[in-house]
């Protein structure tokens, strides 16, 4: 029986081999001194632009804020996905509940990396698998207005989520598959800036992709299906396709696109609906050019085929 013991043996060596290389695949990587020195002093009037692009309101504020309440982010809304149920947490600026004491590079670390300042891996229910394409800068100016809001006590409650999705350490392996500072859509050379500035705010700050595109069973986005629509992570519904070749947008021209974004309202007078109404109202305190190089942006996508199943006709 020697070969027996050999064979359990080598079993047990590949065993110990895969978990430690695991590991340390699977480590938190922070950013390094090159990119925290992008992140400049932070200027808080750019960064309450970065604010309503990033839409931290809708995820962060009580749920059902309104006017100034919305700026207390005290967290708290629940987003039921079916990997589980996330709970944003506290954002303002109480230092015990909140991040009051949060320095300008844990703040960097958290939306580009996906890192708390404990070296632990953030959830991609924070969408940081968008932001990773941010400029510092940015962070730095988000950093700053975040820095004028109020601080607001109270911890929310944690996720809950089932085996495996509760291993943290997990998600380092999902961040070597889906984490990239990368543009999604190449550009050539010559595009007008206006789609060059708005492939930043759709595919960064304002993570349109991320409700827009289809997933995998891993929870990844399908990058080839870029903004071709969605099953909605909550409920029965989709989320539309926004490129031209599906039922969404696909007659709207550039101005219809930005009209919506700051009024609401559709070229055919329907207004927006569901947890879209939290986003428009993002969008209208952005300028009117990020408005109309958002638009130009989504014309310039490539068509895609709806990215959910047909939706069934009521037989009623």
């Amino acid at each position: 029986m020697a070969w027996l013991k050999k064979l359990v043996g080598a079993a047990l060596v590949l065993g110990v081999v895969g978990a430690a290389a695991g590991w340390l695949l699977s480590a938190p990587v922070k950013l390094d001194a090159a990119a925290l020195a992008q992140l400049g002093p932070g200027d808080a009037v750019r960064g309450k632009r970065i604010f309503y692009a990033g839409g931290c309101t809708s995820c962060h504020a009580k749920p059902g804020s309104q006017g100034d309440a919305r700026l207390q982010l005290v967290g708290g809304l629940e987003l039921k996905t079916p990997f589980g149920t996330f709970v944003p947490p506290n954002i303002s600026q109480d230092p015990k509940d909140g991040i009051g004491a949060w320095s300008a590079e844990d703040l960097a670390n958290a939306m580009l990396k996906g890192v708390s300042p404990s070296g632990h891996h953030l959830y991609p229910a924070f969408p940081y698998a968008s932001y990773a394409r941010m400029k510092p800068s940015d962070i730095a100016d988000l950093y700053a207005f975040l820095k004028t809001l109020p601080a607001v006590a109270g911890k929310t409650p944690g996720n809950s989520l089932a085996f495996p999705f509760n291993i943290r350490r997990g998600i380092g392996l999902w961040k070597r598959l889906y984490l990239s500072d990368q543009p999604v859509i190449p550009l050539p050379g010559g595009t007008p800036e206006p789609v060059m500035a708005g492939r930043y705010l759709v595919e960064g700050p304002g993570h349109c992709g991320e409700c827009h595109t289809p997933r995998d069973l891993a929870g990844g986005i399908r990058k080839s299906e870029w903004l071709a629509g969605a099953v909605a992570a909550e409920g029965s519904g989709v989320v539309p396709n926004i490129t031209s070749g599906g039922s969404g947008i696909t007659n709207w021209s550039e101005a219809d696109i930005a009209n919506y974004l700051e009024t609401g309202f559709t070229p055919d007078f329907d207004s927006a609906g569901g947890a879209m109404v939290d986003v428009q109202r993002n969008m209208a305190e952005l300028t009117a050019d990020d408005r109309a190089a958002i638009a130009a942006y989504l014309k310039a996508v490539p068509p895609h085929p709806n990215g959910y199943p047909p939706r069934k006709k009521s037989t009623n």
